[in-house]
């Protein structure tokens, strides 16, 4: 399976200068994980995760103040939407994290998370084969 297919298209977007507190609002009524992260000002694409929220909350930083630009991961692996699921899952092995965001291009296409990808192995674990 290609991570097209398992991805989730509707992406949650903020911008650089949102705070940590407004971009965990908009997470957690989305019910994600993530956010990708757009700078008009600078090339490329970051995204912010729950891990990220953390991460400034147990440092006792002002999530009223703080802004989502200063807590991100720039350096972030991006996936195809033509890799398969377990190129994906070798890759978010590898790094340590648990969300790709999905480049078509230079548009961000979908984000594709761990949850997914358990969602598609769990569900072929289900198909039982016919003979």
């Amino acid at each position: 399976m290609q991570v097209r297919e398992a991805m989730s298209s509707q992406v949650l977007v903020v911008g650089p200068e949102h705070t940590l507190r407004q971009a965990a609002r908009m997470m957690s009524a989305r019910g994600v994980g993530s956010a990708v992260v757009i700078d008009p000002d600078s090339e490329g694409v970051g995204i912010m995760t729950e891990r990220d929220v953390l991460k400034a909350i147990g440092a006792g930083l002002d999530c009223d103040v703080e802004r989502t630009g200063a807590h991100l991961t720039w350096d972030v692996v991006y996936a195809g939407p033509e890799w398969t699921v377990a190129e994906a899952a070798a890759a978010m092995a590898r790094g340590g994290f648990r969300h790709l965001v999905v480049l078509d291009g230079r548009e961000v296409a979908g984000v594709i998370s761990v949850r997914d990808i358990m969602r598609v192995w769990a569900d072929a674990q289900l198909v039982v084969p016919t003979s």
